[in-house]
């Protein structure tokens, strides 16, 4: 299968319409694909694992993402890449891809950075930095919900020093920010 994200997106939108969904995947996708350039990779591949990772969120969210497999495969994607999607569960079992070790490194983080973002005066992502990231990490009442264990012990999985792993996210998201494709549902505003 041709993993174009026009497909994915559309694939997404049959299954999710909840906007605040919607732009946690898109912020997925785009990390997804700044990694999979930096590690050389398949920017297509990697944008739609990251696109479509939360394919079932919306419809059994007390079951994800256990009902992927059958939402994916009925539109045409492989094997593989429903087990991609299905790696960012916290208690997969199986030793993880680089592809999935990201997923899983970014899924936590891109919320996160984006939350950071919201609360600031220009709700920007653009001057964004890291310490202030850092700051809110050990902040455990602002965005309760996200995981940070998960998002540091990810980050070790890949390999990368977490301070590094934040800006290199931070800066793909704001670069992605003002890119036409990412207009439609801006990440911040």
């Amino acid at each position: 299968m041709n993993y174009t994200r026009q497909q994915a997106w559309q694939h997404l939108r049959q299954h999710v319409n909840s906007e605040v969904l919607l732009k946690h995947c898109l912020a997925v996708e785009i990390a997804m694909r700044a990694y999979a350039a930096k590690f050389g990779e398949d920017v297509e591949y990697w944008g739609a694992v990251g696109l479509l990772h939360d394919v079932d969120f919306e419809k059994f969210p007390e079951d994800h993402p256990n009902h992927a497999r059958e939402i994916l495969t009925a539109a045409g994607y492989d094997s593989q890449f429903v087990t991609d999607v299905e790696s960012h569960a916290r208690d997969w079992k199986r030793e993880r891809t680089l592809l999935q070790k990201t997923l899983l490194a970014v899924d936590e983080l891109t919320g996160f950075i984006i939350a950071c973002a919201l609360v600031r005066p220009d709700k920007s992502l653009d001057n964004l930095e890291v310490k202030s990231v850092m700051k809110k990490m050990k902040d455990k009442a602002f965005a309760r919900a996200v995981n940070r264990e998960t998002i540091t012990t990810s980050a070790a999985a890949m390999n990368v020093e977490l301070k590094e792993h934040i800006e290199f996210v931070t800066k793909a998201l704001a670069q992605a920010a003002h890119m036409p494709e990412y207009q439609e549902l801006p990440l911040v505003g």
